[in-house]
C-alpha cells in the first residue's frame, strides 16, 4: 500500500510538475516580446497592476483549489460522497459570491490601492477586474479534480490558459501601443500594460472554459456515485457555510500573506524611494526589472514546489483523517526529497548562469536583472521549503498555525524592508530582494518547529539538502566552465547557454546518483524515473 501511494503521489506531482514546467516556458518566451513593447516603465505599471491583483485574486480564489482539495479529499477517504458533492456546490456559491465583490472592489477601489505616484498602473488593473470574478470559479473546479488525484484536468487547463495568456497579451499590447502612437511613451505604456493584462483574462476565460467541458464530461460518473451513497452524514448549507469559513478563509489569509508581500514591497519601495526624491519613472523600470525578469524565472523551480504541494495534499490530509501518521510524515518526506531533487540544481544553475540567461530570454533587460538574479538564488530554496511546509500544516488541518507563522514572516519581511530603505536607499530594488528572502526564511523555521510539534515530522537533512547540494556545486563548476569556454570560442550565447543547461542536467543526474547510492528501484519512485534509468544505463551508470 506504501507503494502504491508513494506512486500515485509522484505520478499526481509529476503531470502537475510537467504542466507547471510548460507554462511557465511559456511565459518566458511571452515576456520577451512583452517587454520590447512595453518598455521599462510599462513594464513598471504592468507589475504593479499584476501585483495587485493578484492580491485580490488570493483573496477570491487563489487558496481555493488548495482549501477543496482538501475538504473533498478527506470525505472522499471517508466515502461520504453526498457531503462531498454539496460541498462543492456551496464552494461554488462562495467563489460566486466573494468573486465577485473581490471584482468589483478590483475596477472601483484600485486608484486607493494603488501608490500615489503609480495611478498609471490602474487602467491595466481595472481590465484585470472581470478575471477575478472567472478565476474564483476556475479554482473550486480544480480543486475537485486534484481532490479526485486527477491532477490532468488542472494540468492541461494551465497550458492552454498560458498559451492563451501569451498570444493575447503580446497582440494586444502591440495594438495598443501602435493605437496610441505619436501621443507620448507615457501614453504608449499606459495602453501596453493594459494589453498585457488583457491577456491574463482571456487565458482565465479559457481555463475555465476547459474545466467546465470536463465536468460536464464526468458529470454522470459524480452523480451514479452520489446516489449509490447510503451514509447519513450530509451536512446543511449552513454547517457547509461555517466550515468553508472555518477551513478556508484560514488558508485564504495564509496564502494571501504569503503572496501579498510582493505588493506590500512594491507599495513600500515606491513610496519610500518617491519620499527619498528618486524620480518615478526611474522606480517603475527598476521594479520592472525584479518583477518581471527575476520573479518569473525563479517562479520556475517555485512552480514545481507548488505542484508537488498541491499533489501532496489530498494524500495527506486523508491520511491524517484516520489516523495514519507514518504515511503522512512518508509523504511529507518524498515531496519535499521531490523538490530539492530539482530546486537546489535550478538555483545553482541559475546563479551561475544569470548573465546569459538574462541576455538571451530578455534582449531589454539590464545588468540589473541579472544581478538580481545572482543573489537571489537562495530565495528560490527558502521559499520552496515554506511553501511546502505551510501546506503541510494545512493539511492537517491546522490553518491557523500556518496562518500565524506566515503573518509572523510577513511582520519580519516589512520591518526590514521599512528599515533597509530608510538606512540605506542605495539599496534601492535589491532591499526589496533581501526582504523577501528574510520572509521566507523565518517562514521556514517558524513552519519547522511547528510540524515537529504537530505531525513529529523529523527532516532527513543528508538525503534531502546535502546530497543534491553537493552533486549541484559539481554542476554548477562545470555548467560554468562549458559556457564561457563555447562562448570563447562561437561568441555566440545561445549555444553556449544550451550545450551548457544539456551537459548540466547529465552531470547533476549521474553526480547525484553517485553521492546519494540511489538504487534503479529508488530512481523509478522520482519523475519520469523510468526516463532518468535508462539515462543512467546509456552512461553505464547503473548496469
Amino acid at each position: 500500500m506504501a507503494d502504491k501511494n508513494s506512486n500515485s503521489l509522484v505520478k499526481n506531482a509529476s503531470i502537475l510538475m510537467a504542466a507547471s514546467i510548460i507554462s511557465r516556458i511559456i511565459g518566458l518566451l511571452y515576456r520577451r516580446p512583452l517587454g520590447q513593447i512595453l518598455g521599462g516603465v510599462g513594464l513598471g505599471y504592468y507589475g504593479f497592476a499584476s501585483n495587485l491583483y493578484s492580491i485580490l485574486l488570493l483573496i477570491s480564489s487563489y487558496s481555493i483549489p488548495m482549501a477543496v482539495s482538501k475538504i473533498v479529499s478527506e470525505k472522499l477517504a471517508l466515502k461520504q460522497y453526498k457531503s462531498a458533492n454539496k460541498f462543492f456546490r456551496g464552494a461554488l456559491l462562495y467563489a460566486v459570491i466573494v468573486g465577485g465583490i473581490t471584482a468589483l472592489i478590483c475596477w472601483f477601489g484600485g486608484q486607493f490601492l494603488l501608490p500615489a505616484n503609480q495611478q498609471n498602473a490602474l487602467p491595466a488593473l481595472r481590465v484585470l477586474a472581470p478575471t477575478v470574478f472567472l478565476s474564483a470559479i476556475l479554482g473550486v473546479l480544480r480543486g475537485y479534480f486534484q481532490a479526485h488525484r486527477t491532477m490532468t484536468p488542472t494540468s492541461v487547463s494551465q497550458i492552454l490558459e498560458q498559451i492563451m495568456n501569451a498570444v493575447v497579451s503580446v497582440l494586444a499590447a502591440w495594438i495598443l501601443v501602435r493605437s496610441v502612437a505619436g501621443q507620448g511613451d507615457t501614453a504608449a505604456a499606459v495602453y501596453g500594460a493594459m494589453g498585457g493584462t488583457l491577456g491574463t483574462g482571456a487565458g482565465v476565460l479559457v481555463g475555465l472554459l476547459f474545466m467546465l467541458f470536463v465536468y460536464g464530461i464526468n458529470r454522470n460518473y459524480f452523480r451514479r456515485r452520489v446516489e449509490r451513497d447510503r451514509s447519513s452524514q450530509e451536512e446543511s448549507y449552513g454547517e457547509i457555510l461555517r466550515m468553508m469559513l472555518w477551513m478556508i478563509t484560514p488558508i485564504i489569509f495564509t496564502s494571501f500573506i504569503y503572496n501579498c508581500s510582493a505588493y506590500l514591497d512594491s507599495y513600500l519601495y515606491s513610496s519610500l524611494q518617491g519620499w527619498h526624491g528618486f524620480d518615478a519613472d526611474a522606480i517603475s523600470s527598476a521594479y520592472g526589472e525584479y518583477s518581471n525578469y527575476f520573479v518569473p524565472m525563479a517562479g520556475i523551480p517555485l512552480a514545481l514546489a507548488s505542484a508537488s504541494t498541491s499533489a501532496m495534499m489530498p494524500e495527506v490530509s486523508g491520511k491524517f483523517a484516520v489516523g495514519n501518521l507514518s504515511g503522512a510524515n512518508r509523504q511529507v518526506s518524498q515531496t519535499l526529497r521531490l523538490s530539492m531533487f530539482i530546486c537546489i540544481p535550478s538555483a545553482v544553475g541559475m546563479m551561475v548562469l544569470a548573465y546569459p540567461l538574462m541576455g538571451v530570454l530578455f534582449p531589454s533587460s539590464t545588468a540589473l536583472a541579472a544581478r538580481l538574479m545572482i543573489f537571489g538564488s537562495v530565495y528560490i530554496l527558502t521559499d520552496a521549503f515554506s511553501i511546502i511546509s505551510g501546506g503541510v500544516l494545512q493539511a492537517i488541518g491546522h490553518q491557523r498555525t500556518a496562518l500565524v507563522n506566515a503573518g509572523i514572516s510577513l511582520g519580519a519581511n516589512l520591518v526590514s524592508l521599512a528599515l533597509m530603505l530608510l538606512a540605506a536607499p542605495q539599496l534601492d530594488i535589491y532591499a526589496v530582494l533581501i526582504s523577501n528572502i528574510i520572509f521566507s526564511f523565518v517562514c521556514c523555521i517558524a513552519n519547522i518547529i511547528s510540524m515537529r510539534k504537530l505531525l513529529g515530522y523529523r527532516q532527513d537533512i543528508r538525503r534531502i539538502y546535502v546530497e543534491p547540494a553537493a552533486a549541484s556545486a559539481v554542476m554548477g563548476i562545470l555548467v560554468m566552465l562549458v559556457y564561457y569556454l563555447l562562448f570563447r570560442l562561437t561568441r555566440r550565447p545561445f549555444i553556449g547557454l544550451l550545450v551548457a543547461i544539456l551537459a548540466g542536467m547529465l552531470v547533476y543526474l549521474v553526480m547525484y546518483v553517485i553521492f546519494s547510492h540511489t538504487t534503479e528501484e529508488e530512481m523509478y519512485s522520482y519523475p519520469m524515473g523510468g526516463r532518468l534509468v535508462k539515462i543512467l544505463r546509456l552512461l553505464h551508470v547503473y548496469r
